[in-house]
């Protein structure tokens, strides 16, 4: 599962694993969950047994398979793109060992002709690997953590713990107010209303609150969408119009 992608804040995405866990209130609705299903349904064997029926609908059942095969990849991609790694996974879950997560990180560093974004709800994760790394933060790869309200917010502190050219926080999907949060050494904030079936509503408020902070703590500030079950027509106007703002490509650490 790899190529371009209609995600509004990358190019690409890439995922050297499959399978996840529901963590939090922002995985209640999770996309990647509803697509995993219909690729285990195919009998797409990346997918196996990464999803159970529960009740009217399907959810993580924990299991992940590391795709060696596609570890390569980004090497093979001639021109550059910002790459969301595991748009469908997260790196940083507790049964993905850390000399696989290496292997990752090296293709990154060889593909240095892109700029890969990481996002895990578990910062913690990350930050003991980067510490146990013990190596200069990659220019190109930036990394993120998920806030979808303020019973999370403290993944901020442990994202801080990580030496990055870039350090990012989506809050999406924005499912409740995250209150007052210290963003310094934060460089950019996605924003974004859940969608799909079922999907929570999200309230202008919330929004304000931390577009208001982002201009406090000077931290690029991207609005993706209302969300919905028709996220087309609620569209991605915010204040009057679109924010696409992102940290340079040629950020340094």
């Amino acid at each position: 599962m790899a190529g371009l992608s209609d995600i509004e804040w990358t190019d690409a995405t890439w995922n050297p694993v499959s399978g996840c866990r529901v963590l939090s209130a922002g995985c209640t609705n999770c996309y990647a969950m509803r697509m995993a299903a219909r690729l285990q349904a195919m009998d797409h064997r990346s997918y196996r047994n990464t999803t159970r029926k529960s009740g009217n609908r399907y959810v993580w059942t924990g299991e992940t398979h590391l795709l060696e095969d596609t570890l390569d990849i980004p090497l093979k991609w001639k021109k550059p793109r910002k790459v969301f790694v595991n748009s469908m996974s997260d790196l940083f879950q507790d049964n993905i060992p850390f000399e696989y997560v290496e292997r990752v990180w090296q293709t990154m560093e060889k593909a240095n002709l892109h700029t890969f974004q990481i996002l895990t709800k578990q910062p913690e994760r990350m930050a003991e690997f980067l510490k146990q790394r013990n190596k200069h933060a990659v220019k190109n790869v930036w990394l993120g953590t998920s806030v979808e309200d303020e019973r999370v917010t403290y993944r901020i502190a442990e994202l801080k713990r990580c030496q990055a050219a870039v350090r990012f926080i989506s809050f999406e999907p924005l499912i409740g107010p995250v209150g007052e949060i210290n963003l310094t050494n934060i460089h950019w904030a996605i924003v974004g209303g859940e969608s799909g079936p079922k999907s929570r509503q999200l309230d202008t408020n919330w929004v304000d609150q931390i577009f208001d902070q982002c201009e406090q703590y000077d931290v690029h500030f991207f609005f993706k969408q209302w969300g919905g079950t028709n996220k087309k027509r609620t569209g991605r106007t915010f204040k009057g119009r679109t924010w696409d703002e992102m940290p340079s490509l040629s950020v340094h650490v």
